[in-house]
C-alpha cells in the first residue's frame, strides 16, 4: 500500500486536513475508492503525528439489492464503528421525481444525507474517497459541459453546517489503486443505481485514457495546473 499511503499524508499533510481529535467519517459506497480509503486511513491513524478518530458511514439509497454485509463485516475487523442510514432518494429521484438527468439531483440529495449523518455521529469531518483521477475528469466536465474551468478542492468546509469535507486521496492515481495487492482482496459492492456506468464522467473518462495515448504525461500536467494559481491566464 506504499504507493497510496505515501500520497495520501503528502495530501494530509500539504493542505492540512485533519486536527488533533477530529473525528473523521469516511464516506463507504461500497465502491473500490471509498474501502481503499477506510483501510487506508485506518493505516495511517498507527502513524499520523495528529491523533484522530475514524468511522465509517453508508447511505441506502433505497434502490434495493445491494448487500452491505461485506462492509459491515470489514468495518468490524478493523475495529471502526460503522453505520448505515436507510433514505429513499433513489426512488423519489428516478420514480417520482423521474428527472431525465438525475445525477445533479442525486448527488445533491446524497451530499445533504451525508452531511446529516456524520453530523449525528458527532463528526465534523468527512472523508471521501475521490483520488487524482476524479479531480482531472472533473476539471474536463467543468470546461466541457459548464463552460467552467473548475474542479473539487482538496478541503471544503461548509460554513452552514459546520463541516469539514477532505479528500485525503487527492494525490493517489486510480491505477495504484487497482493495482495494490491488498486493495485487490477487499470487498466491492457493485452499484445497483440505474444510471451507473451511463453517465457524462464516464464519457470523459474515456476521452482521457484515448488522450493519454499521445500525451503519456497528461495527468501530471493537469494536476500541476490545478494547483498552480500563479501561472493563470485568463480573460479578466
Amino acid at each position: 500500500m506504499k504507493k497510496i499511503l505515501g500520497p495520501l499524508r503528502r495530501g494530509v499533510e500539504k493542505y492540512q486536513m485533519i486536527k488533533p481529535g477530529d473525528r473523521v467519517a469516511v464516506g463507504l459506497s461500497g465502491g473500490k475508492d471509498s474501502t481503499a480509503l477506510l483501510v487506508a486511513m485506518k493505516r495511517f491513524q498507527y502513524f499520523s503525528p495528529v491523533p484522530f478518530e475514524l468511522e465509517g458511514i453508508t447511505l441506502d439509497m433505497g434502490f434495493g439489492g445491494m448487500d452491505l454485509t461485506p462492509l459491515i463485516d470489514l468495518c468490524a475487523r478493523l475495529d471502526i464503528p460503522y453505520t448505515i442510514k436507510k433514505t429513499s432518494i433513489g426512488p423519489i429521484v428516478f420514480e417520482e421525481r423521474q428527472e431525465k438527468n438525475p445525477c445533479s439531483l442525486c448527488a445533491r440529495m446524497k451530499r445533504g444525507a451525508l452531511h446529516d449523518l456524520a453530523i449525528e455521529r458527532g463528526c465534523r469531518t468527512i472523508a471521501l474517497g475521490h483520488h487524482a483521477d476524479d479531480a482531472i475528469e472533473t476539471f474536463f466536465l467543468s470546461l466541457f459541459y459548464e463552460g467552467r474551468i473548475n474542479t473539487f478542492s482538496p478541503v471544503t468546509y461548509l460554513d452552514r453546517k459546520d463541516i469539514t469535507l477532505i479528500r485525503p486521496l487527492i494525490f493517489v492515481k486510480e491505477r495504484d489503486i487497482i493495482g495494490d495487492p491488498e486493495i485487490k482482496t477487499l470487498p466491492v459492492i457493485p452499484s445497483t443505481c440505474p444510471a451507473d456506468g451511463h453517465t457524462k464522467r464516464e464519457d470523459i473518462k474515456m476521452m482521457i485514457k484515448n488522450l493519454r495515448k499521445t500525451i503519456p504525461d497528461l495527468d501530471d500536467r493537469v494536476l500541476g495546473a490545478i494547483q498552480n494559481k500563479e501561472q493563470l491566464n485568463l480573460w479578466f
